[in-house]
């Protein structure tokens, strides 16, 4: 038969197919499945992987991948795993089922005898095509070809064609088909009264087929003069009921098994570019239709590879398409699916880079692929000046922007917590404490061995310190910076995550820097407290004893420094698994669990900490060494 026939299936009569059919048999035929509890596992035929991720649950009546997401049932198996068209699945499945297709629907089965009619129409145009391209008249195309260093295999295999340049000459050549037939594939393009008239013509002619390897349109490069001839250099199909843009990606079906093979996928701007790969051994390629992705055409691509690898040119409109297609993607993206954006040389295709270069420079661009959110913060961090205030906000509120189009909460939150901590990296700088010093830490020779606090560094410490309520461990912290303060720079990470998480430690953290700006820290000058620091605490910390020595002194201040970061860290991360149960109960159960343990493995160590310092004191500081800890 010439066309498919659609049948008129209600929802009743497909469930009580999907009940008389076994998933893990059906399954099982193409994928080895082992036994899982209730369910059977594998590897998922979907993607590479090397630990199965893929699931198969015959009381659901659904497949599962956790790894590249994909889903269905017994139809949609035999759609996307074997290829066949719905109707094709069905009666295959209802034949090993016993039971009866119901009658057909006239009305749909109209429709598909129609597209089936255009699938005709298509491969009889692409043989034509081809036809004419090793004829008298393809020599010059055929030249044009040569220049472009196509090899005969790579013509072949791509099926290269040509259109001659005359209106009429398909209409001849394929005057079996109805006149209406070939504008409804887009061959021929009808206006008005007139008389239909070829689309393609003086074109170099390429078939663009779906994801079963069928022709369902064309694209046309122009051999003619391109300074003289108004038409463009390129030309596709129309959306016709064969073809849509949109949903279509050049290339995919040999780029399918090519991307499994290589695991990963490379999306680049033009047909060329692809033909170009593939003579240099990169099969995985495919091409867009000469418009922005789109979401079906980034869940086609995900099925095939987790992190796509987009090529734009280097120049500024690549970098600008880049940073459309980054926030294009945003609302999209979903746990362990992103893109990758290779940046090409300024002013080169793929095709000129392997022709002039080679495989090998297309692979260094590809292996320095920068990741969605690098590409973000690239893009949006180099487009305005940040010379005030003002302008670094205008950044900040466009990254939040940003994030907040990402439709997955748990890759929106961090997303935002990545943009804003480089933001913080830009805007507020890490001090160079070794720069600071140079200038006023020493004068004619001499070190200063003592730094005057200022006045707001020295209110800023008394009134912290003064809380008869401040934490042990963070008041021993506060003042074993300040007699060595030279360890502010070697723990500049831990206090900013710190500062971050707790307001009353950020004070005491800028009034410490503020203090230690104009010290020589290459020497041994302390925070003066004579100049408002409040009195050095009576606790059992050796750090803070004018015995221990300064070595071991400054070990012991990096632990305490540990702890005393590592708790509200613990916290924040205990609060935000506590906040998660009513979407993932379970892993918010376990993942509080394991937090909590953490914690109570981190007091024992503080506990640890004061007795341990407690035999190195005198019996009057050492009643304090099992005291208040940060419980």
């Amino acid at each position: 038969p010439t066309f498919a026939t659609r049948m008129a299936l209600s929802p009743q009569w497909l469930d009580e197919l999907r009940m008389r059919t076994t998933l893990s048999a059906v399954v099982g035929r193409d994928v080895p499945l082992q036994k899982a509890g209730r369910e059977f596992r594998a590897c998922c035929p979907f993607h590479q992987e090397k630990t199965p991720s893929f699931y198969v649950n015959d009381e659901k009546g659904f497949y599962h991948c956790f790894g590249c997401e994909a889903h269905g049932d017994v139809i949609g198996w035999m759609i996307e795993q074997r290829g066949l068209p719905f109707i094709d699945a069905v009666k295959e499945l209802a034949a090993n089922a016993g039971m009866e297709l119901p009658a057909p629907d006239p009305r749909a089965a109209r429709r598909a005898e129609r597209r089936a009619g255009l699938h005709d129409v298509t491969a009889a145009a692409q043989e034509w095509f081809v036809a004419k391209l090793r004829g008298a008249d393809g020599e010059a195309a055929r030249e044009y070809l040569a220049t472009r260093g196509f090899t005969p295999g790579i013509i072949d295999a791509f099926g290269f064609g040509l259109a001659p340049d005359d209106r009429q000459a398909l209409r001849k050549g394929l005057a079996g088909f109805e006149d209406a037939s070939l504008v409804e594939a887009g061959l021929r393009i009808a206006v008005d009264d007139k008389e239909p008239y070829d689309r393609f013509r003086g074109r170099v002619m390429l078939p663009i087929h779906d994801r079963r390897g069928r022709v369902i349109g064309f694209g046309g490069r122009s051999l003619r003069d391109e300074a003289a001839s108004k038409a463009p250099k390129y030309l596709n199909s129309p959306d016709t009921p064969l073809f849509d843009k949109g949903r279509n990606l050049y290339n995919e079906h040999r780029a399918a098994p090519a991307a499994r093979r290589a695991g990963r996928i490379v999306v680049v701007e033009g047909y060329m570019d692809v033909i170009a790969l593939a003579q240099v051994g990169i099969a995985e390629a495919v091409a867009p239709m000469g418009t922005a992705l789109t979401e079906t055409q980034l869940t086609q691509l995900w099925r095939h590879a987790e992190r796509p690898i987009l090529c734009f040119d280097g120049d500024g409109a690549g970098r600008r398409a880049a940073m459309r297609t980054a926030v294009r993607v945003l609302p999209h993206l979903r746990p362990g699916h992103s893109l990758s954006i290779a940046t090409l040389p300024a002013g080169k295709d793929p095709d000129d880079l392997v022709r002039e270069q080679g495989a090998d420079a297309f692979e260094m661009v590809l292996a320095d692929a920068k990741t969605l959110l690098d590409t973000l913060w690239d893009g949006e961090s180099a487009a305005a000046p940040l010379r005030t205030p003002e302008d670094k906000a205008g950044l900040k509120a466009r990254l939040i922007a940003h994030a907040d189009t990402i439709q997955h909460p748990d890759i929106r939150a961090l997303y935002r917590r990545e943009l804003l901590d480089r933001f913080s990296r830009l805007a507020f700088p890490k001090r160079d404490w070794s720069a600071k010093s140079t200038g006023g830490a020493r004068r004619g020779g001499e070190r200063r061995s003592f730094a005057p606090l200022s006045l707001l560094a020295r209110d800023r410490l008394a009134s912290v310190g003064g809380q008869e309520a401040r934490d042990v461990l963070s008041f021993a912290v506060q003042a074993g910076l300040a007699r060595y303060p030279d360890q502010l720079d070697r723990h500049e990470d831990a206090l900013s995550e710190l500062a971050e998480r707790d307001a009353n430690a950020r004070v005491w953290i800028d009034s410490l820097y503020d203090a230690a700006t104009p010290l020589d820290l290459n020497g041994e000058s302390p925070i003066s407290a004579e100049h408002g620091l409040p009195a050095q605490p009576e606790t059992a910390f050796a750090f803070l004893d004018k015995g221990t020595d300064p070595v071991d002194a400054r070990e012991d201040l990096a632990e305490a420094v540990s702890l005393l970061v590592e708790r509200p860290a613990l916290e924040a991360a205990l609060a935000a698994a506590t906040a998660r149960f009513d979407e993932d109960p379970e892993g918010s159960m376990a993942e509080q669990g394991a937090l909590r343990n953490r914690l109570l493995a981190l007091r024992e160590r503080l506990n640890q900490f004061g007795r341990k310092r407690a035999g190195t004191l005198s019996p009057q500081a050492a009643a304090g060494a099992n005291g208040p800890t940060t419980d």
